[in-house]
């Protein structure tokens, strides 16, 4: 009986310690790019069924429908048009008189990255201890319960790009985000959307390393950096390519240790190889195109210019190589390479053929994108150019998409899109316009006419008393 039971004993460890090693033949090498390490939990929020109706309804595809009604279904788009039959059991809107739009898109943002309220604990933007940190993630350093989600999710915005800051030549990667209330920021997180990364070229990187005396002083130094960053990527990336080429012909015993890990030239990696999108902050229409140049040295795609406050100028070369310009609609003066913008700026670079766009890069500004399209619109006109408010509209919607690398998902009124929709109580290009309500992914998020619909950051609770209260000095008179 022990012979046997040690006979049992003995097969059974050599079953284990067999399928252990057939489990580690199995196990794939490492590779150049590994997945996320900070994957999206985002769930989207119950939802039901709603037919919106009787709505004059900007599609975000530059298109107008009077008397029109979305159906959505499932959290995505289901039909968009004249006449769109209620199914059983939905959810009837009566929009006569309102307008309906898809859901605002901002791709340059520093919501939860410079969260109010605005204090140094909190100020996480800018890894300024180097002029190319390309290895940090922006999501590191969102703060969830940063109230101006809540502000902008009032305004219409229902996805966003949180960026690092401008202060280095290559400042990390961005994020984009599903704007739900949420206590991580995975569980914001767009899925499956491209990373960006944040660069940024002239005044900001010579400011704060040249003040130091550091390299990079001048714009010359600037452009060097960046050369300089992604030639060493190139050399990262050959190497790892070439390790991999070895592990498929000879197998990973025989290729011998893959090349030590460097997160910084892993993200311009990857950006070379078309997987993350870069973003970048300029302003000059020169330094824009020092820039294009420098992309294709590289064989990169530079996705948008971020603020291009001299867009106007080169439009053509942002079509040529299909880059897109996110715009303010009127700051401009308060540097000198901000001295040479025009209000007129987002309508001549999108006369000229180029991707345009309005962005926020501010806390408040996110609130009021709707407006801040209706400014450049009117300055566009004033200036001679015919454009209509549907088109208009693409600005904060589509186009922004497009920039994202998400256009194919979200930014237009279009079956099979999110269901990310907003009904406003006017046109949305008027001041005097104001969000009814916001859907994401078709669930309601944000609904002006009930409070339950309306979401306070953790941040923010007991901060005010409750406007509706007693008033229990009234009796002894107000004060």
């Amino acid at each position: 009986m022990k012979s046997s039971h040690l006979r049992a004993v003995t097969l059974a460890v050599l079953l284990v310690v067999s399928a252990g090693a057939v489990a580690n033949a199995a196990a794939p090498p490492p590779a150049e790019f590994p997945p996320d390490a900070f994957p999206s939990t985002y769930q989207a929020l119950p939802a039901q069924t709603t037919l919106i109706q009787h709505a004059t309804i900007y599609t975000g595809t530059g298109e107008r429908i009077d008397d029109g009604s979305v159906l959505l279904r499932d959290g995505k788009i289901a039909a968009v048009g004249k006449q769109v039959e209620a199914p059983a059991g939905a959810v009837v809107i009566d929009a006569k008189g309102k307008y309906v739009t898809p859901g605002l898109i901002d791709v340059h943002s520093h919501l939860g990255v410079y969260p109010s309220p605005a204090v140094e604990a909190t100020a996480n933007g800018n890894e300024m201890t180097n002029p190319t940190t390309p290895q940090v993630m922006a999501e590191n350093s969102v703060w969830p319960q940063d109230p101006g989600f809540n502000t902008a999710r009032a305004g219409g915005v229902t996805t966003l790009e949180i960026l690092p800051g401008s202060g280095n030549l290559i400042g990390g990667r961005g994020v984009v985000l599903k704007n739900v209330p949420a206590t991580t920021v995975q569980a914001m997180k767009f899925p499956d959307a491209p990373y960006g990364l944040k660069m940024a070229c002239g005044e900001n990187p010579m400011r704060v390393y040249g003040s130091r005396h550091q390299f990079p002083s001048t714009l010359m130094g600037d452009v060097a950096g960046y050369r300089q960053a992604f030639a060493d990527a190139q050399a990262y990336d050959r190497e790892w390519k070439a390790w991999e080429a070895k592990v498929k012909a000879k197998g990973a015993a025989e290729a011998g240790p893959p090349p030590k890990r460097d997160l910084g030239k892993e993200t311009l990696a990857e950006v070379l190889d078309g997987r993350i999108r870069v973003q970048m902050h300029c302003y000059r229409a020169d330094e824009m195109a020092a820039l294009l140049d420098v992309a294709h040295e590289f064989g990169f795609k530079i996705a948008a210019f971020h603020h291009a406050v001299e867009a106007y100028k080169i439009p053509h070369l942002l079509a040529k190589t299909d880059t897109c310009a996110a715009m303010w609609a009127d700051w401009w003066g308060f540097k000198m390479e901000a001295w040479d913008g025009i209000r007129a700026n987002i309508a001549m670079t999108d006369a000229g053929g180029a991707c345009a766009m309005i962005h926020s890069d501010d806390e408040n500004g996110i609130q009021r994108l709707n407006q801040e399209v209706g400014k450049a619109l009117a300055a566009g006109r004033r200036a001679g150019l015919d454009i209509s408010e549907a088109h208009a509209v693409m600005w904060m919607t589509l186009n922004p998409a497009k920039a994202l690398g998400l256009d194919n998902r979200i930014g237009s009124l279009e079956p099979g899109k999110d269901a990310d929709v907003v009904i406003w109580s006017a046109d949305p290009l008027s001041v005097y316009a104001r969000t009814e309500k916001v859907f994401l992914d078709g669930a309601v998020v944000f609904d002006r006419a009930d409070p339950e619909r309306q979401s306070t950051s953790d941040f923010m609770l007991g901060s005010f008393v409750d406007p509706h209260a007693a008033d229990v000095d009234a009796g002894e008179g107000a004060r």
